[in-house]
């Protein structure tokens, strides 16, 4: 019963979000094991961990935002109503916004062609992961078209 209550919920997407997350913390760092690190700028370094600090930030005041509406699933839960107040007034996904700032950072951090790379992937899929998860916003809420309208995807005031 539970598996089949999870079909159809967007459960795969917060499988690969996971898998990606963990790349891009925890994978390789560079794309030959036996290449020694070039010389890394610390203050971009330093840079890169404000940023992330900011995209955290962003990610948990969006979740808090969210209160009862909040689920891992993309998919909105059956009694849900749709936020458009707090940092929703700004960007329709902030926590994905505020996790690709976070990756932001963590890209002048690591300061990586592999890293890079796992950083724009992330980017790709909170797009694509949205993209579903709008679908079905706009079968749940009436409203929500007029929201598309007015408030940006991912970025604010630019996508």
């Amino acid at each position: 019963m539970a598996s089949s209550k999870l079909k159809g919920s967007g459960i795969g997407f917060v499988v690969v979000q996971a898998i990606l997350l963990g790349l891009l913390f925890f994978g390789p760092v560079r794309l030959n094991a036996g290449e020694a690190y070039g010389v890394q700028n610390t203050l971009l370094q330093w840079l890169g961990y404000a940023v992330f600090i900011v995209g955290s930030g962003i990610a948990i005041i969006a979740a808090l935002n969210l209160g009862k509406n909040l689920t891992p699933l993309p998919r909105p839960k059956e009694n849900a109503e749709l936020v458009q107040t707090g940092l929703y007034l700004w960007v329709r996904h902030p926590i994905y916004f505020g996790l690709i700032v976070l990756a932001l950072g963590w890209g002048l951090v690591q300061q990586t062609i592999l890293v890079w790379i796992y950083v724009l992937v992330l980017i790709i899929f909170f797009d694509i992961k949205s993209h579903k998860e709008e679908k079905w916003l706009s079968e749940r809420f009436s409203e929500y078209k007029e929201y598309q309208g007015r408030v940006r995807k991912l970025i604010p005031w630019i996508y």
